[in-house]
């Protein structure tokens, strides 16, 4: 007779998953699944197209509306953690993010697909936060705390590229649907886990700042929405001013709010010294032009040039492998040497030279052309991320170090969103509303194909203005306190890996 199969008791199942281990990969699991989010999609963008009818500036929204949602909603979610508990915020987020995706993957049209990102960003928002503050207090100052940043800091990196394979291979061998519902299982499972393994941190007594939120997200995306609409309506169109007006109205009434709130969501004595501004504006802008290399050269790949969608995917690997290479070494090695304005200078401006580079890709142009491209993108990103959040973190006291270095973020995201409006207003308008499809026709799919290569090429090279306008901007602040901050050191530069 077989020996009987030994089980665990519960006790040692609780003393094994109480393992700092497990409770590290709980953490980062989520991590990648919110940055996973951000790129996974992009492969399957034509996909989505076909099947759900977006057009082609409505097809822009399934990236815009997530990074509004969780750019808009990233510092409440910071707050609600320390107010309500982080572990209960992080569950709350998780499941939220689990269940808007599956809404996403069972989408019927394009209003439901793009509520269920929506709702993922928000998910996303209050998630992230409480899980990177759930990570720092289980692992005290010292190796173990820097061991687990760095692996946080490489799961975050690693996530556009897994996104991007991902994305890649479900599309191509099972759906694009299933780049919503693989966040099901992963996120079930690691919120059966974290409910055994985080415990609750302590609360704190203050006031959620919900108005300050809600008038700063919905002001953003109703300029994004004007933006958007004017490349298919024109300026003078309802439906781009009523949006415009109104957005531009809700971001008056958030100034208003954040100067009366005793807990402002976003301290406007943060915005006020120009260094500071400057580095998270110059974000902002390196954002708007690398959404635009994501958008516009994926559908490119695809449309034009008949690449698969795992191909596509692992046309663009190099470029999240590079920015997190180039990031480790400024980090690790340049930061110290070189001063962090120069070094956002430098990468800039490789942005800036990438995206004019990038307006001359022909239709037939060779993948060596577009790896150029993408690496020399991905360079100067790198050389740029860690530098811009070190100049972000400057003179911050810290009593505000956390809702600064949630502004980083926050600037990137809301940076890509209206960038990526600008770019789809502009391809718009220079094509005349045309679409990356396919035509049945050869003559008229390559008058088709010549207008859209046009465009894209019009496009990179606004996108090279935003890069210009980032060079202009660096040198005309930051020059006298370079390397001034009220911070030690070393919390300078923890904060600044966190936001890169």
């Amino acid at each position: 007779m077989p020996d009987a199969i030994t089980v665990p008791s519960p006790s040692r199942l609780r003393t094994g998953l109480a393992h700092p281990t497990v409770y590290l990969l709980v953490i980062l699991a989520a991590q990648m699944m919110v940055v996973l989010d951000s790129t996974i999609v992009n492969v399957a963008l034509p996909h989505i197209q076909s099947s759900l009818g977006f057009s082609g500036t409505g097809l822009s929204w399934v990236l815009n509306i997530y990074v509004l949602a969780f750019g808009g909603f990233l510092l409440l979610g910071a707050r609600a953690g320390d107010l309500l508990g982080r572990r209960r915020v992080f569950l709350a987020g998780l499941i939220l993010f689990t269940l808007s995706s599956m809404l996403g993957g069972l989408a019927s049209d394009p209003t439901m697909l793009l509520i269920a990102r929506a709702v993922q960003g928000l998910g996303g928002a209050l998630a992230a936060p409480s899980a990177l503050s759930l990570l720092t207090i289980a692992f005290p100052d010292g190796p173990a705390r820097t061991r687990a940043l760095a692996m946080y800091t490489a799961v975050s990196a690693a996530g556009g590229a897994i996104g991007l394979l991902a994305g890649g291979l479900l599309t191509e061998f099972v759906s694009w649907r299933w780049t919503m519902f693989v966040n099901v299982p992963i996120g079930a499972l690691v919120a059966v886990l974290a409910l055994m393994v985080l415990k609750e941190t302590p609360v704190r007594t203050g006031r959620f700042d919900l108005a300050g939120a809600l008038t700063s997200t919905l002001g953003m995306t109703g300029l994004v929405l004007g933006l958007v609409e004017a490349g298919t309506e024109g300026w003078s169109a309802p439906l781009t001013l009523g949006p415009i007006a109104l957005g531009v109205g809700l971001l008056g009434v958030f100034v208003r709010v954040e100067s009366r709130a005793q807990e402002p969501v976003v301290p406007l004595r943060l915005l006020t010294n120009a260094t500071r501004s400057g580095a998270n504006a110059t974000r902002g802008l390196v954002y708007a032009g690398m959404f635009g290399v994501f958008f516009y050269l994926t559908q490119f790949l695809q449309d034009v040039q008949h690449y698969s969608p795992l191909r596509a995917g692992l046309a663009f690997l190099p470029m999240p492998v590079t920015i997190f290479a180039t990031s480790q070494l400024v980090s690790r090695v340049l930061i110290r040497r070189v001063a962090p304005r120069t070094l956002s200078l430098v990468g800039v401006s490789l942005v800036g030279l990438s995206m004019l580079n990038a307006s001359r890709i022909g239709a037939g142009a060779n993948y060596g052309a577009i790896l150029s491209v993408i690496l020399v993108l991905a360079m100067g990103s790198g050389l740029s991320f860690v530098s811009l959040a070190t100049l972000s973190l400057e003179g911050v006291s810290p009593l505000d170090a956390g809702a600064a270095s949630g502004l980083v973020n926050v600037s990137q995201q809301l940076g890509a969103a209206v960038g990526l409006a600008v770019l789809v207003n502009v391809f718009s308008s220079v094509t005349n509303h045309a679409q990356f499809l396919a035509s049945a026709d050869r003559a008229a799919q390559a008058r088709q194909v010549a207008v859209l290569v046009h465009g894209m090429h019009v496009v990179f090279e606004v996108g090279s203005l935003f890069a210009a306008s980032a060079i202009v901007l660096m040198g005309l602040v930051g020059r006298s306190s370079e390397r001034d901050t009220d911070l030690d050191g070393p919390l300078v530069d923890e904060l600044a890996l966190e936001a890169a």
